[in-house]
C-alpha cells in the first residue's frame, strides 16, 4: 500500500521545494526581445560566413532563453502542445536552413516569421500569468491545470503498471506484482533527485536534459514493444488451455520479471521530472495559490487511480486470449508513441538530424510528428508487429499443424504395429492349441489351457486398442478443428 501511495505524496510535496526557484514573474516579452537578439545576431555572423557560430546562436536562443527561461513550459502549459511544438519546429527550420547553406535572406526571413508567432503568444502568456495589468489566473484555471498536468503526464505511466499488475493477476503470479511497484517507486524517488539536480546540483544544458529525456522515451520503447510481443505469444497459449485438463503450471523467469519491473521504471522516470518542473512553472504564475494547486493535483491523481483500479481489477472477468490481446495492444501503442517522442527529443538536443515530411500532420496522441527520422522508426515498430502478428497466428499454427499431422502419424503407425504382433501372438497360439490337441497326457492339457489363456487375453488387448484408436480419433478431429478455426 505505501508504494501505491507514494506517486500522491511525492509530487504534492515535491514542488514546493522548489516553488521559490521559480516564484519570480516572468517577463515573456524580455525573453522574446532577448530570443530576437540572439537569432539576428545569428543571422549576422551567417550572412559572414561563419556557420558554426550562427548554429551556436541559435542554439542559444531556443536552450538558454526559449527553454530554460521557461516559455517553452509555458506554452505547453497555458496554451498548447502542438503550438509548443510548431514553435520547436521553427527554431529547427532555421538551423536546418543554416546546415543547408540556404541564402542569408531565407535564415533571417524565417527568423522574423518565429519572433512573429512568439510575439502573438505574449498576449496569452501574460493573462495566464498575471503579468499584464495586474491581472491574476482565476482559482478555476489554476485548478484545471493543475488537474490536467497530472492527468496528461500520468497516463500512460498509469496505463504501463495497470496492464503489468493485471497481467501478473491474471496469470496466477500475484506474488510479483510487487516488483512492478518498486519499478514505479524507484521511478518516482530517481525523478524527484533528477528534478533536484536541474535546479540546484548543478546547471544541466537544455539540449542535455532534451537528450536524457529522448534516450528514456526511446529505452522505454523498446521495452514495452519487448513485453508486447511477449504478450502477444501468450494468445495462442491461452486460445488452447481449454484443451488442457491437467494445466503445468509455470512461473514467471527472474529476467522477465525483471524486464517488468524495468518497464514500469521507464514509465514513470520517462514523465517524472519534467512533471515536477511542470508545478513549478504552474506555482510560479498562480501568484502562490498553492491550495488550489494541491485540490487540482489531488483531483487528477483521484482519476489515474481509478483508471489504475478499473483495468487491473475490471479485466479478471476478460477471457484470457482477449485480456493478452488488448493489453498487447496497449503496450505496443505507448512503445509506439514512446518511439516518435523519443526521437523528437533528441531532434530537439541536436543529437539526430530533422528532415521535415511536408505533406505529414502532426498526431501528438500517436508521437507522429512530420520527420522522416521519426517515422522511420515506428516504420520499423509497425514492420517488427507485422512480423510477430505472421509468426504468432500464421506460421507457427501451420508449423505446430504439421507437427501434430506428423505424431497423429507415428501413433496411428505404432498402434498398427501393436496390432498386427497380437495377430501374430493370437495366431501361434491358435496353431500351438492345435498342435497340443492331438497329444495325450496331463502336461499337454496345461498347456492347452494356457494357450487358451493367452487368445483371450490378447482379445481383451485388442480391445482395449480398439477403444484407445477411436478415442485418439476423437481428440486428433478435436485439435483439427481448433487448428482450422485458428487459421
Amino acid at each position: 500500500m505505501l508504494l501505491k501511495k507514494i506517486p500522491c505524496m511525492a509530487f504534492a510535496i515535491i514542488f514546493f521545494v522548489f516553488s521559490y526557484a521559480f516564484a519570480a514573474e516572468r517577463g515573456w516579452q524580455g525573453v522574446v526581445d532577448e530570443i530576437e537578439v540572439l537569432l539576428n545576431k545569428g543571422a549576422d555572423v551567417y550572412a559572414d560566413g561563419k556557420t558554426e557560430a550562427a548554429k551556436a546562436k541559435v542554439s542559444d536562443a531556443y536552450f538558454a532563453a526559449f527553454e530554460e527561461k521557461g516559455m517553452e513550459t509555458a506554452v505547453r502549459l497555458h496554451i498548447s502542445s502542438k503550438r509548443a511544438y510548431e514553435l520547436e519546429s521553427m527554431f529547427g527550420g532555421i538551423r536546418k536552413a543554416i546546415n543547408t547553406n540556404a541564402s542569408a535572406s531565407d535564415v533571417k526571413e524565417r527568423i522574423d516569421l518565429l519572433v512573429k508567432a512568439l510575439r502573438e503568444d505574449i498576449k496569452k502568456l501574460s493573462e495566464k500569468d498575471g503579468n499584464k495589468k495586474g491581472k491574476k489566473e482565476s482559482p478555476y484555471a489554476i485548478f484545471f491545470n493543475s488537474f490536467i498536468i497530472i492527468l496528461r503526464e500520468g497516463f500512460e505511466a498509469i496505463l504501463v503498471i495497470s496492464a503489468l499488475t493485471a497481467y501478473l493477476a491474471k496469470t496466477h503470479h500475484k506474488d510479483k506484482i510487487k516488483t512492478v511497484y518498486k519499478g514505479a517507486g524507484i521511478a518516482i524517488i530517481v525523478s524527484i533527485l533528477t528534478a533536484i539536480i536541474f535546479n540546484t546540483a548543478v546547471k544541466i544544458s537544455g539540449a542535455g536534459r532534451e537528450a536524457m529525456e529522448g534516450i528514456t522515451m526511446l529505452f522505454a520503447a523498446v521495452v514495452l514493444f519487448y513485453v508486447s510481443y511477449w504478450l502477444i505469444t501468450k494468445i495462442e497459449v491461452a486460445r488452447w488451455q481449454h484443451f488442457i485438463k491437467s494445466k503445468v503450471k509455470t512461473s514467471l523467469s527472474r529476467g522477465n520479471i525483471f524486464t517488468l519491473g524495468f518497464a514500469s521504471f521507464l514509465a514513470v522516470y520517462r514523465e517524472g521530472a519534467e512533471t515536477i518542473l511542470f508545478y513549478q512553472a504552474l506555482y510560479s504564475s498562480s501568484d502562490g495559490n498553492s491550495g488550489t494547486i494541491i485540490i487540482g493535483f489531488a483531483a487528477g491523481s483521484l482519476l489515474l487511480v481509478g483508471l489504475f483500479i478499473l483495468i487491473k481489477y475490471g479485466s479478471v472477468k476478460i477471457p484470457v486470449g482477449q485480456f493478452f490481446a488488448v493489453t498487447s495492444t496497449l503496450l505496443y501503442y505507448l512503445a509506439f508513441t514512446f518511439a516518435g517522442k523519443g526521437i523528437l527529443e533528441l531532434q530537439e538536443a541536436l543529437w539526430i538530424s530533422s528532415t521535415s515530411i511536408e505533406w505529414l500532420p502532426t498526431i501528438s496522441f500517436l508521437g507522429i510528428y512530420p520527420t522522416w527520422e521519426g517515422i522511420m522508426l515506428q516504420a520499423i515498430l509497425v514492420l517488427a508487429l507485422l512480423i510477430a502478428i505472421v509468426y504468432s497466428f500464421i506460421l507457427r499454427p501451420f508449423r505446430e499443424k504439421a507437427m501434430a499431422a506428423k505424431d497423429i502419424s507415428y501413433i496411428e503407425s505404432d498402434i498398427k504395429i501393436l496390432h498386427d504382433i497380437l495377430d501374430d501372438v493370437s495366431q501361434h497360439a491358435m496353431i500351438c492349441h492345435g498342435l497340443a490337441s492331438g497329444i495325450a497326457g496331463q502336461e499337454t492339457d496345461e498347456i492347452r489351457k494356457h494357450l487358451v489363456d493367452i487368445d483371450s487375453k490378447v482379445y481383451e488387448v485388442m480391445g482395449h486398442l480398439t477403444k484407445l484408436e477411436k478415442g485418439l480419433e476423437d481428440v486428433f478431429s478435436e485439435i483439427e478443428k481448433e487448428i482450422i478455426k485458428q487459421n
